[in-house]
Order: structure tokens, then sequence, then C-alpha cells
């Protein structure tokens, strides 16, 4: 019979526990006042001591961080101190991206593991090489025994990419030399988490459904023969089917995302931490961090949030005057979030053209067709087309303005039926090998230095004011 003083007890305990917390909150609150009192930083000190908001220079070039061997990007040529639009190039260790993809889709090969190779060793690999690296990518999916059980079913997250940090750091514990930096010790840690990579993801997704999303639980091990990404749609697809059409695209995304220079924000966290001297499961977890972040890598969502909503409010989608309409609101910040943003245009670097966006949009249209969603796809030409000049119209600013990847990336994921809490996900499955490449070169980097920028103080100099006197 149960003892119903301790049932009592338990039932005074929480609520106690709940009264305290409650109580907390709301005494933290009352003194946020007080930290904003202490923390508005005035603009003009931007400007006085010349300080590079997010490492920007004023013509919006990047501030110079160190030099690279792993990606390139171009979107603009300089003269005379002008940046000057220019068609985007994208480079990994010095083959433009368009060759290597038609090198690998030409030949029908999946590419993912080829351009890993390239981008984490320097070359192209022989026939030998590839197959022996694409034995070992099979080999080192395989996670420790039960970590699926104790890191990610006893812990779900209804964030995929939260499970996926929480799991890279974890994985420092299994490794029973996770400090060794020596060269050859670095590529095999990096190797090993590329290669399991989709496997957290797959397990922490079906994890969230689980628990999350009352579905029931599929945990499927992967498969030696099959590539990463068609593994990927083997694993989180309760019936593990994929057609090759499928696999070859999503490849093809994976490859596009893998790489884009040291300065984007997820791989110049990797190599600040790099430079701590830290291991690599720590810096590692500091690029999911950063990418997790809506600002980076989740990008692809916000356009197809903002498409669910373009595509509920115009009854026309073949009519230029009410579409334009419909983005002049957004532009307004009459609709769709409130940022006055139009998702999927515009990029940092790229000005013309976005080299990423151009050889997935051409893909995307023939799958397009082959599901019936046409319409759809032309939709999003449509707004791709107008929305540069209505851009231009609304805000005065002249600055040219392409389609970037994310356009279009999150319609190739729709087209598949990958859902979207994976979209970011995917990102970090595919942008793992530049982070680990990247991760490589800082810490072998001979003239290597902990990065360390300079904040400037601005704070008025106060005198310590004796606990009793306070008031």
């Amino acid at each position: 019979m149960l003892n119903m003083n301790i049932i009592d007890n338990l039932i005074e305990a929480r609520k106690k526990a709940v009264e305290q917390y409650s109580s907390s909150v709301d005494f933290i609150q009352g003194i946020c006042g007080e930290f904003e009192r202490y923390t508005q930083i005035s603009p003009k000190y931007y400007e006085k001591y010349d300080v590079k908001r997010g490492l920007r220079n004023k013509d919006g070039t990047g501030v110079m961080a160190g030099v690279t061997l792993i990606g390139n990007v171009k979107g603009y040529i300089m003269e005379e101190g002008e940046k000057v639009p220019a068609p985007g190039r994208l480079y990994y260790r010095g083959i433009n991206i368009e060759e290597l993809i038609d090198g690998f889709t030409s030949a029908g090969r999946f590419g993912f593991e080829e351009t890993a190779y390239l981008l984490m060793f320097g070359g192209l690999p022989t026939a030998e090489e590839l197959a022996q690296f694409q034995n070992i990518l099979a080999f080192f999916r395989e996670l420790p025994p039960n970590f699926t059980e104790d890191m990610i079913l006893t812990a779900p997250s209804h964030d995929v990419m939260n499970k996926l940090a929480r799991s890279v750091l974890a994985l420092y514990s299994y490794d029973p030399d996770p400090d060794n930096n020596t060269l050859p010790m670095e590529m095999v840690q990096a190797i090993r988490l590329i290669a399991r990579f989709p496997v957290i993801v797959a397990h922490a997704f079906a994890a969230k459904k689980h628990y999350f999303d009352r579905d029931s639980l599929y945990l499927h091990r992967p498969q030696p023969e099959l590539s990463v990404a068609e593994n990927f749609l083997y694993s989180v697809r309760h019936d593990n089917q994929f057609t090759e059409e499928e696999a070859h695209l999503l490849d093809l995304c994976l490859v596009l995302h893998m790489e884009h220079g040291g300065g984007n924000n997820s791989a110049f966290a990797c190599r600040v931490l790099s430079s701590s001297g830290t291991d690599i499961y720590s810096a590692i977890a500091a690029a999911v961090g950063s990418l997790k972040g809506p600002k980076h890598g989740g990008a692809n969502m916000r356009v197809m949030k903002m498409f669910d909503e373009i595509e509920e409010n115009v009854k026309d989608w073949k009519d230029d005057a009410e579409v334009s309409a419909y983005l002049t609101r957004i532009l307004k910040k009459e609709a769709g979030d409130g940022s006055g943003l139009i998702y999927g245009m515009g990029h940092a670097i790229y000005t013309v053209s976005d080299p990423r966006a151009i050889i997935l949009k051409k893909f995307a249209k023939k799958m397009a067709a082959d599901k019936g969603m046409l319409d759809e796809f032309e939709l999003f030409e449509s707004v791709e087309r107008l929305t540069p000049d209505l851009f231009h119209a609304i805000t005065g600013q002249e600055k040219a303005m392409c389609a970037n990847v994310d356009m279009y990336s999150g319609l190739v994921y729709k087209m598949m039926g990958i859902p979207p809490e994976l979209y970011t996900p995917l990102f970090a499955i595919a942008r793992i090998v530049g982070w680990c490449a990247h991760r490589v070169e800082e810490v072998y980097n001979p003239y290597g230095r902990i990065i360390r920028p300079a904040y400037k103080a601005v704070m008025s100099k106060r005198s310590f004011v004796p606990l009793e006197e306070r008031g």
C-alpha cells in the first residue's frame, strides 16, 4: 500500500520548487533593467574607434584574418578600391566547383566521398584511393557501443542540431586518446566524425520523432555498400526506400554545402577554438552551435517558411504583378517576419551570381518536373527575377543582388519529402568536411597563433561602494 505521507511530502516539495523557480525568474527579470543601464553601447564608439562590426570593412569586404589553401569564394573584383560585381566562383582546393561536379556527375558517380578526400588531403584520389577511403568511411560510421541508447535516446532533444552538438562533445569520452593532436590521429578523428555525423543526425531525428512527435521509433543501421547520401535517405525513411535520382541530388547538395572558405561563421568558430590548442571535439561542437543560428545555417528554413506565406497569400503564382505586390509588402515589413528581407536573395560575397544556386537550380528543375511541382519551382524563379528591381526601388540601395544557394536547397529537400527540421542538420553533415579541413590546417599552420581580436573598453571608471551604503 502506498504511504500517503510520502506522496503528500513529494507534492509539497514539488510545489515549493515551482514557487522557488517562479520567484527566481521574477527576481532576475526585475534586475535586467540594471543590466541594460550599464550595458548600453553608443553607436558613436564604433565610428570613433573604427570597429569592424561583424569583422566586415565599410565596403562590405571581410577583414583579413588568415590565409588558407582549402577553399576560395569570389563574388566581385576590386578596381581602384571599389567593389565591381562579377559572376560568382567557388573553388575547392583550387578546382572550380562547376568543373568538380561535372567530373563526377558526368561519370554517374556520387561525389561526397571524392570531394571529402580532396578537401581533407589536398588532392584528388586515384580510383584505388577513393575505394579505400569509401571503405574507411563505411567502417567509421559505426557508433561506439550503446552510444545511441546512452547519449541520444536517454536524453532526446526536440532540436536535432542541439543533440548533434552534445553528441560530438560526448564522443570525446569514447576516444581512448582524444587529446592526441599528432597529424595522423587528427586525421583519424576528423574522418571518423565525418563518417558518424549522418548516423548521429538520423538517430537524433528518430528520437525526436518518437519522444516529441509521438511517432514510432525507427533506427536503421547504415549499410556499408551505400554512399553517404544513399545511407542518409535509407536511415531517415521508415521503409528505407529512395530513388537513384533522389540520392544523386542529395549528394549534389552535400557537395555544394561542403566548404565555403575560412571566413564563414562556423568555420571561423572552429578555427578560433582550434587556435587555442583544444581538442577536435570541442572545436567541431562550437561549429555546430554556430551553424544552428538562424543567421547562418537556418537560412533555407526561413526561405521555405517565407514561400509558404507567399503561396498562401498570392492567388495566381504566374501573375508578376500579384507576386510583386506581395514581395513589396515583405520589403516594407508589412508581411513576412517583419525583417524586410526576402530570404534566399543576396549574399555577403556573391553579387552577380551564386554558382551553387545556378548548379542546384538546374537539377532542381528536372526533379520539379518529375514530381509535378513545376508551378512551385516557377514561383521561386519569379521571386528570384523580380526581387532585385523591387529591392532597389524600395530601399534605394543599388547593390547587386542574386539568388543564393538557400533559395533552391530547401525546395529540393521539400521535393524529396525531407522534413524542415533536417535542413540545417543536412548542412552540418556536409560542412563537417570543411570544418575538419580548416581545423587541421589551423592546428598545423607553422605560423599559427591563438586568435584574439581586440575589443575597446568604453566604460567609465567607478569607485567601489561598500555593501551597507548601496541602495
